[in-house]
């Protein structure tokens, strides 16, 4: 094999890293020759066209076919920098969209390996007008419930970036790569590198990970593994308590047991369980257990119900938020289930539209949700307006009301108002005994009814914010131990 790291790689090189001795099949669209020079006419393009051939040893700037990754069929499309700097070009287009084209008859996961610097200028608006071709291939793809994963390499710019880049489900990106819609040789000559590279674009939220050369092969193994396509998967069981005892917060402390956790994929909770761990004797009780620091958070509960995680990472309009968690996990024994968990914080509006972006995905590719809700309400400070959290908690609200597949939420700690419903799956929440949810939080609740603080704990009791009275007000199915 050569050696090549998936960065610098040819198109082919690339391919072989992760396929491995499963092989590549190529596949060819049918013939499509281009006018002497180009649409354009424009002149020694032909030459310059076979100058990249001769050099490449391609025909065209992208590579597709079949192939294994790990143990997963998918399609494999790989661009060939070499081949004038893997731009898109009418015939480049053929090949996308034919590739596209094969993932959907054959129901197979596309996954696009990026290394590209735009639409070609020697085919002028031509060449523009295939990122259009591109657009409507990938929305067919998600109408038939496949995915699309890239992985974007240096450099992947312009048109490229925008189409098969960023529009994937799954942006993967190696250490280092230039990534942006502007080239280095057209954006402002005081721009910010930071900005153009997958660190950058990771902090930003615009990529889902920075992963080693190394760790390419397996993360997008599991990636394959997770997003399917799949027969149709029932809805994930209720993760119980944590059977670790003691610890530091989020680490993985825990002291009580699941009174009913369903160890088989699809087994439903049965409502009303009764939990092992004893149950707070009043409101005032249940706020404080669900604010305590060594109570277990989502950390601790992803870790202990998943073997693989797959994060997903940002909002895709330039934020992240730190306090909630999104991505997709694989159980030990093999099944998927989408993931969204509150980390204790006020959750700001890129939270809720990452959110809203894996419950969306995940219904698209047929996967169960799971929803971890702690949070003492929505952000609520001047930033989180103008980033629109109004709007972001509406949409969140929406993904889940439309969501087809089983959405199930655990409450493992504080739920604040409509920051902590817009995550709770109506008809199918349960709560642990370190829980509360509340229309108000009870020290506001008293301050608006001008109570002195001393009658904080009543005004908990009025709320009737505990676990036991979350079943018997009919929003919670059961109580978690």
């Amino acid at each position: 094999m050569p050696d090549a790291t998936p960065d610098r790689a040819t198109a082919r090189e690339a391919i072989a890293l992760l396929t491995g001795a499963a092989g590549f099949t190529e596949h060819r669209p049918p013939p499509s020759p281009l006018p002497p020079d180009g649409p354009l006419g424009w002149a020694g393009y032909d030459a310059a066209r076979e100058r990249a051939s001769a050099r490449t040893g391609e025909e065209e700037s992208v590579v597709y076919g079949t192939g294994v990754v790990g143990d997963r069929a998918c399609v494999l499309l790989s661009f060939e920098f070499g081949f004038l700097g893997g731009s898109l070009g009418r015939q480049t287009g053929d090949r996308l969209a034919a590739a596209y084209e094969l993932a959907l008859t054959r129901r197979l996961p596309l996954l696009a390996l990026v290394a590209t610097g735009g639409s070609r200028m020697q085919e002028g608006m031509v060449a523009l007008t295939q990122l259009q071709r591109v657009a409507a291939a990938s929305v067919r793809l998600r109408a038939a419930g496949l995915p699309q994963i890239a992985v974007v390499r240096d450099p992947t710019t312009g048109g490229g970036w925008a189409t098969v880049g960023a529009g994937a489900d799954v942006v993967l990106a190696l250490p280092g790569a230039q990534v942006g819609f502007a080239g280095s040789r057209v954006r402002p000559p005081d721009a910010d590198p930071y900005a153009y590279s997958a660190e950058g674009q990771f902090a930003a939220g615009q990529v889902d990970a920075v992963v080693p050369a190394d760790e390419l092969t397996s993360t997008v193994t599991h990636w394959l593994r997770a997003l399917g396509p799949h027969e149709e998967l029932p809805a994930a069981p209720v993760p119980g308590a944590l059977s670790a005892g003691g610890g530091e917060p989020g680490a993985g402390a825990g002291t009580g047991s699941a009174a009913r956790t369903p160890s088989a994929a699809g087994t439903e909770p049965t409502p009303g369980s009764v939990p092992a761990a004893p149950l707070p004797e009043t409101g005032r009780e249940a706020v404080a257990r669900a604010r305590d620091p060594r109570r277990p958070r989502a950390e601790a509960y992803l870790a202990d119900y998943f073997a693989v995680r797959l994060p997903l990472h940002g909002d895709r309009s330039g934020s992240t938020d730190p306090g909630l968690l999104c991505g997709f996990g694989l159980r030990a024994d093999g099944q998927p289930v989408a993931y969204v968990a509150q980390c204790g914080t006020p959750t700001r509006p890129a939270g809720y539209r990452a959110a809203a972006r894996t419950i969306r995905l995940a219904d698209r590719l047929g996967i169960p949700v799971l929803t971890l809700v702690d949070t003492p309400g929505a952000a609520n400070d001047a930033e989180a307006e103008r980033a629109g959290a109004g709007a972001a908690i509406a949409d969140t609200f929406a993904a889940i009301a439309a969501a087809r597949v089983p959405v199930t939420t655990l409450v493992i700690g504080e739920g604040g108002s409509g920051g902590a419903l817009a995550l709770a799956a109506p008809g199918n929440t349960h709560v642990t005994v370190d829980s509360y949810f509340s229309v108000i939080a009870p020290e506001l609740a008293a301050a608006i009814l001008k109570r002195p603080p001393s009658e904080t704990g009543a005004t908990a009791d009025q709320l009737r914010l505990r676990p036991q009275d979350l079943v018997d007000l009919g929003f919670a199915r059961s109580i978690v131990g």
